[in-house]
């Protein structure tokens, strides 16, 4: 809106709250084209200057529901690098800070599964043996 001054520096709630503004107003538009929006939360956060989310548009399953191929690839691979195919989404904490389980990339042998930093979205590597430990000290 012209007129409004920007604030300060941003802040978690005021990049939730623009993000769930800025969904809400993507879903409007991916609906009138018979298509869903989803958001894939905030990806990135540098609170002097800026925040990245993401959006998936997708063609609706019959059920009204989505693909999520990140989640497919991880429960198709899961069990091969000891982990359960639940355990997509899950989080776990490194003592210092808190991660959820995003993916698998099976061309990452040493560092294959992808986690995102729970406060502000910046996405990490882990090794699988370490994601197993970190999970079970829950």
């Amino acid at each position: 809106m012209p007129g409004v001054a920007p604030p300060r520096n941003l802040t978690p709630g005021l990049c939730k709250a623009i993000e769930a503004e800025m969904l809400k107003a993507c879903s409007e538009v991916a609906a009138r084209h018979g298509l869903v929006a989803e958001g894939l939360g905030l990806q990135a956060m540098d609170l002097r200057w800026n925040f990245d989310f993401g959006v998936r548009v997708s063609i609706p399953l019959p059920d009204g529901s989505t693909l999520d191929p990140d989640r497919m690839l991880f429960e198709a691979l899961a069990e091969e690098y000891g982990l359960s195919p639940t355990d997509f989404g899950r989080e776990f904490s490194t003592g210092r800070e808190r991660f959820r389980i995003a993916g698998i990339d099976p061309r990452r042998p040493r560092y294959p599964i992808s986690a995102t930093r729970v406060p502000d979205g910046k996405g990490y590597k882990f090794t699988a043996e370490n994601v197993m430990l970190l999970l079970q000290a829950r």
